[in-house]
């Protein structure tokens, strides 16, 4: 039997990890803007580790794009990736294909799940409504909202593979997810027609308009916000 880390500290194959978890939600809420150099040792003390999960970390999220690296300078100096209209189109195209492929296969469901679907989304996206007609907003429930909306229908029709896909790249469009319900949270309004839309479609059991709908409502928050990023800026401090 392993022995327990005292004092409730992680264990070595925990470390990565964690450290993994914790750069990631930094940067995916805007702690660490872009830009940010990343400075291995500083990461280590702060998260009291070695270098060698903060290295490990850095890799992976490189890897997934979050982080970008200098390589005309000698020495590695690993930076918060920039936030560019080129990316974020990239990532919401990429969700919309495998997104529209999920909302394909619910509208194929027998008519009692979808129907049950159907009921499921109206209620998450009532709630995203009132969310967004709030005074004061609060952004981080209505990116948990808006997530909980798409990912019931994908996680309710995708198979393993597709699952798998929407897993991978997901996570990678979260920092632009982010930044489009704060930014643009004084009228999501298109927004939710567009969930009305994609209900309708799966309920109806209309596959192809399922798959249409949300391939719609990803290009067009890809066009929104990319105005938006082209007017503040794509290096700004979000």
């Amino acid at each position: 039997m392993k022995r327990a880390a005292r004092n409730g500290a992680p264990s070595r194959a925990a470390r990565p990890e964690l450290v993994y978890r914790k750069l990631r939600e930094l940067i995916v809420r805007g702690q660490l803007a872009p830009g940010t150099r990343i400075v291995e040792t500083d990461v280590a003390q702060r998260l009291g580790v070695s270098r060698t999960p903060v290295r490990g970390a850095l890799q992976r999220l490189q890897q997934e794009g979050y982080i970008v690296d200098s390589p005309a300078l000698q020495q590695s100096r690993p930076t918060v990736a920039p936030l560019t209209r080129e990316d974020e189109r990239e990532l919401f195209s990429i969700v919309a294909e495998v997104e529209g492929l999920a909302a394909r296969l619910a509208a194929q469901r027998p008519s009692t799940e979808r129907e049950q679907l159907a009921a499921e989304l109206t209620s998450i996206n009532e709630q995203f409504r009132k969310a967004a007609e709030a005074k004061q907003h609060n952004h981080n429930r209505l990116w948990e909202l808006d997530e909980k909306f798409h990912r019931r229908y994908v996680e309710v029709a995708a198979g393993p593979r597709l699952l798998a896909l929407y897993e991978a790249v997901k996570p990678q469009a979260e920092r632009y997810e982010r930044i489009y319900v704060s930014l643009l949270a004084r009228d999501l309004s298109p927004s939710i027609a567009e969930h009305v839309a994609i209900i309708r479609a799966i309920k109806a059991g209309k596959a192809d308009a399922a798959q249409h709908a949300v391939q719609t409502n990803w290009r067009n928050a890809a066009e929104r916000l990319g105005n938006v990023i082209t007017n503040v800026g794509e290096r700004g401090h979000w």
